[in-house]
């Protein structure tokens, strides 16, 4: 299975009195799959799944599940856990599961391996391996990430390194047989996709959906040259997207395009403050990214 294409990560949106407000979220995945998006993640880093409680979870796995199986697209979703992973079961549309690198511990690369193979083993979806060493404080080597790749169910990972550097390289030139290689860093997009990267998850394309699946269809049929302009404006919307914690401005921007109720996010995160939203509000306006409502 590859997975091709650029994949949204949804938010969860809250309503006034801070209850997750479905209806909206509905409206928001049919949004960007019109726009072009090849699919969905539910309850993710930006969805803010960690704040999120039992109840809502499967809300929110049941909208989206619902969302897909009707449009006929992929949906990953996020899991960390043998139950986590068996409650995908029944859920139709799940393709994958995507599964962070256990994060603070800093187990070691033949740790991450064997874990990883136990989560395969446990799981009824194949897995999608969500390197993101920023923020789980344990980097991957690309010997390390072959071997994961060989792990049966392991089909891909979300790869969202801070620079490119050698080993990134040559895992998107080179990447595994069969193993699907997406681009999780929004700033470093451009440079991915040229390197090799066969899709990408990003949070950024809540806004200007249709310009970033542009972008990677233009480096997928060979035209980098007329995408570097493109890649570039893209760049500096997803700096003014991530000025703050992620989803923070995501969800300042879609409450000003009045797209979600309110701009809430639960604890630990605060909302951005009105200077980066009005920034990421502004870089839309003045570039050719502008938000067509539906």
């Amino acid at each position: 299975m590859t997975l091709n294409g650029v994949h949204v990560p949804l938010i969860t949106p809250f309503d006034e009195a801070g209850a997750v407000a479905l209806g909206v979220l509905e409206e928001l995945a049919h949004d960007v799959l019109t726009a072009g998006a090849a699919g969905l993640v539910a309850l993710g880093t930006t969805a803010e799944a960690t704040t999120l409680n039992a109840a809502e979870r499967h809300q929110v796995l049941g909208v989206l599940t619902e969302v897909c199986m009707r449009r006929g697209v992929p949906l990953l979703v996020g899991a960390n856990t043998a139950e986590e992973l068996h409650a995908l079961a029944a859920h139709r549309s799940v393709v994958a599961a995507l599964c962070l690198v256990p994060p603070f511990v800093r187990p070691g690369e033949d740790g991450v391996v064997a874990h990883f193979d136990a989560l395969a083993a446990a799981s009824p979806v194949p897995l999608v391996v969500y390197h993101v060493p920023h923020r789980t404080g344990q980097d991957l080597s690309t010997g390390a990430i072959r071997r994961l790749a060989a792990i049966d169910a392991v089909i891909g990972i979300k790869y969202a390194p801070g620079t490119i550097g050698g080993d990134a390289v040559d895992l998107l030139t080179d990447p595994p047989p069969g193993f699907t290689v997406l681009a999780g860093t929004d700033e470093l997009l451009a440079p991915m996709l040229a390197l090799g990267a066969h899709g990408a998850i990003l949070a950024s394309a809540h806004v200007a959906t249709a310009q970033f699946l542009a972008l990677a269809v233009a480096f997928q049929t060979g035209q980098a040259d007329q995408a570097r302009s493109l890649g570039h404006q893209l760049r500096r919307l997803s700096a003014a997207l991530f000025a703050e914690p992620n989803p923070a401005v995501i969800k300042g921007v879609l409450h000003a395009q009045g797209r979600i109720p309110t701009p809430r996010v639960r604890l630990p995160l605060l909302p951005a403050a009105a200077v980066s939203v009005d920034a990421a509000v502004q870089h839309l306006a003045t570039s050719d990214l502008q938000w067509v409502p539906l």
